[in-house]
């Protein structure tokens, strides 16, 4: 068949398709170098092939309809491939560019060879040689074109995963390389790129790309996973980021931790901008968020500012446009003259301002604390040498708190000396610090001469006043592990006792203890009826929760129900300690599932109802911590935990900001709002409200807010309290959150009220 008008229209239509193609790659900007270059191939195969149609006008070769209906189908795909480049964006996911663009290659290249045998069998006899040679010098291009290598690895990648394995680390690691995916931005970027394109396939109805997009957000989710587990970023020697201290949707270290609605802590920045791009379900649990509000995280903010400052390390931004931080490590840690009061989001205040005790807030007349180990006494160098740093700011810090040991109560700071501490929910004078209380008495000081001390006294065993500091051997640990198992309980109490001493200050030493295997014979030692070794194993325990390997070490051990049994049976130091080993190994996000379903709960809040004021501080950090696990939040309700909350509000021990905290985490689900309101929790909110401190002020508005929008009734009884006034004043004078809070309430009232008028108009 010679070429007829509808022949030649077919090759006509694909010269100009293909002419148009390369003209827009050629006017593009620059793109993201693995999808540049898959262009820039595509541009290869069809600029090679337009002079084998031109022959095939020119010379009048035959075409069959096969031939024809190949060109249509390169017709089709050629303006396929310029859609998907019109489109391209610099927002858009790397990872689903690289595999669309190269999917599209293999087809086009596919298309072309299929043409030009079609063309080679349907050359005249003798062919022309020119003809002839333009075609198979242009087959043997195609055919030695190879696969992008970006798309190599992430194919092999997805491979895995639908096979359910874990994908290669080496291909994850070339991925990142290739796609330039290093640094903690680009990471959260292609976070947010995949999760909106996924979105956009699911309103659309694609199911095709749905499949393909959710595998590539799987696969974004490995490339994080391995980025947090093995990029740790090096501050200096044998320093790096430890994992749980790291934003999991962007890696970055976190300055400002908060929690959403699925129970996840992310860095304030990262998941509001996940946020702000419409997207509602949990970047890590992919569970769709009920509520897009954001609870600071004060237990791990306290956490990361103890782990800057016993690493002798400050933060600061890479620039004042992106607030990302970078982390150096200076001889001295500054205190924020700017505070902790400002929220993250507000353009008033710059990360650059923040140092490594990001998590200090100023509020007058309280007291902070400095947690290594057992208590050391007052930490008075410790004291000077803060004085001296942070030199033009007043109320100078005292003793700040920091979680790398037992966790001992320490002395007041002088009137003159009065600051901030730690983190708003661990901070100042309502919060004791959770842990021994042994320590204190080792070193002849009372933990507050003011509070009546029922705790069970351990004076009459002497022990040394302070830890070793001197690293220990591995044959040491083994000597005092075999005497943990040995019948005498004069050398089970000096076993403990020395391990206890050996891992109070020093990291090394709880790695050491851990590896040799003493974390097994100290959890059997729990269940000893001799309270003074039940208090020693408990406390060594604590101490080696600090490390993170030992974390899993004491999980696998079995520990949480033995610590559970010390919290119901031991004296008052053993149950505090033990809700202190609880709080450490709720750190890590795995281990708060268990504890919460372990029966823990119930034990805190028994703590929490009839323990010493150090024992409720300790009970109600743990629960803190826990209530960040969602399903752990109807739980501590069902525990009873909201009545003694409550009663804590309306006392002056130093709980009220603590309690708050608590109770603002389980204002999230409907029982915890009805049980709020069931124990007159209302009045007292509003008091807070009132004359609370700032961070109270904060959380009683953010309760508050909760019970009204999902309450007419709630929001009546708030409003009888006289509510108004004091909301008035937070949303002109608080901090950044709380002043948003009020204003939403306030908002919600107006709404409330012009409602009510318009039904009574009509």
């Amino acid at each position: 068949m010679q070429i007829g008008q509808t022949d030649t229209a077919s090759v006509r239509c694909l010269v100009n398709s293909i002419s148009r193609f390369i003209h827009l790659v050629s006017c593009q900007t620059v793109k993201s170098v693995p999808f540049q270059k898959i262009c820039n191939n595509m541009v290869g195969v069809l600029k090679r092939l337009k002079p084998v149609l031109d022959d095939v006008t020119d010379y009048k070769i035959s075409l069959d309809e096969n031939l024809c209906k190949a060109c249509e189908q390169l017709d089709l795909r050629v303006n396929e491939a310029r859609d998907v480049i019109e489109k391209w964006g610099p927002k858009m996911s790397k990872i689903h560019s690289v595999l669309q663009s190269g999917t599209l290659l293999i087809k086009l290249q596919s298309t072309s060879l299929d043409i030009c045998h079609m063309i080679v069998r349907s050359l005249p006899s003798p062919p022309s040689a020119s003809v002839l040679a333009n075609l198979q010098l242009y087959i043997q291009e195609v055919q030695c074109l190879k696969k992008e290598t970006a798309m190599v690895y992430i194919e092999e990648a997805l491979r895995k995963q639908r096979d359910n394995m874990e994908p290669c680390r080496e291909h994850l690691k070339q991925i990142i390389e290739l796609l330039n995916l290093t640094s903690d931005q680009e990471l959260l970027k292609e976070c947010i790129a995949v999760e909106k394109e996924r979105l956009n396939a699911e309103v659309n109805k694609m199911k095709g790309d749905m499949v393909e997009i959710n595998e590539i957000v799987n696969l974004v989710r490995n490339v994080c996973d391995y980025v947090m587990t093995t990029e740790c970023p090096v501050i200096k020697s044998g320093v790096s980021v430890p994992s749980y201290f790291r934003c999991p949707l962007s890696s970055e270290l976190m300055l400002d931790p908060v929690i959403v609605a699925s129970g996840q802590t992310y860095e304030r920045q990262s998941i509001q901008k996940w946020l702000d791009h419409g997207l509602t379900v949990c970047p890590r649990t992919r569970q769709t968020l009920a509520h897009s509000i954001l609870t600071p995280n004060y237990t791990v903010k306290a956490m990361i500012a103890k782990w800057c400052e016993e690493n002798n390390i400050k933060l600061f931004s890479n620039s004042e446009h992106n607030n990302s931080a970078r982390i150096t490590s200076p001889s001295n840690c500054l205190l924020p003259q700017d505070g902790f009061g400002s929220s993250p989001s507000s353009n008033s205040i710059s990360r650059s301002s923040l140092q490594t005790v990001n998590s200090f807030e100023k509020q007058k007349g309280d007291n902070s604390f400095r947690l290594r180990g057992e208590y050391n006494g007052c930490q008075r160098e410790t004291t000077e040498k803060f004085s001296k740093d942070v030199s033009g700011i007043s109320n100078k810090l005292q003793n700040v708190y920091v979680l790398s040991g037992e966790i001992i109560n320490v002395c007041h700071a002088s009137p003159g000396q009065k600051q901030s501490g730690i983190s708003p929910w661990l901070s100042g004078k309502q919060f004791e610090i959770p842990g021994s209380n042994v320590g204190a008495r080792e070193n002849g000081n009372n933990y507050n001469s003011n509070t009546n001390d029922s705790r069970a006294r351990v004076d009459s065993h002497p022990v040394l006043n302070s830890g070793s500091d001197e690293l220990t051997t591995s044959s040491h640990v083994n000597k005092l592990i075999e005497e943990l198992h040995s019948q005498s309980i004069e050398a089970q109490t000096t076993a403990a006792e020395e391990l206890r001493l050996l891992t109070k200050n020093n990291m090394e030493n709880r790695i050491i203890v851990g590896k040799c295997g003493a974390v097994t014979p100290l959890i059997s030692l729990l269940y000893s009826d001799v309270k003074i070794i039940q208090v020693h194993a408990v406390t060594a325990l604590l101490n080696l929760s600090i490390s993170e390997d030992n974390k899993a070490l004491i999980m696998e051990a079995g520990a949480i129900e033995p610590l559970i049994h010390v919290l119901k049976t031991g004296n008052d130091g053993a149950k505090e300690n033990s809700a202190a080993a609880l709080f450490s190994l709720s750190v890590m996000e795995n281990n708060k599932a268990k504890i919460g379903r372990s029966g823990a709960v119930k034990a805190l809040v028994d703590l929490l109802a009839s323990g010493t004021l150090r024992g409720k501080k300790d009970a109600a950090t743990a629960l803190f911590n826990l209530s960040i696990f969602h399903e752990n939040k109807a739980r501590i309700v069902q525990a009873g935990a909201v009545k003694f909350l409550v009663q804590l509000m309306n006392t002056a021990d130093g709980m009220v900001d603590k309690a708050v905290a608590l109770l603002s985490n389980l204002s999230t689900i409907t029982e915890g709002r009805s049980e709020i309101a069931r124990e007159g929790g209302i009045p007292l909110l509003v008091e807070i409200i009132e004359s609370g401190s700032q961070r109270g002020k904060e959380n009683a508005a953010s309760i508050l807010l909760q019970l009204c929008l999902h309450s007419s009734k709630f929001c009546t009884l708030v409003l009888q309290e006289g509510a108004v006034p004091p909301l008035v004043a937070l949303s002109q004078s608080g901090t950044p959150r709380a002043k948003e809070k009020a204003q939403q309430l306030l908002s919600h009232f107006r709404n409330q009220r012009e409602g009510a008028t318009g039904k009574g108009k009509t």
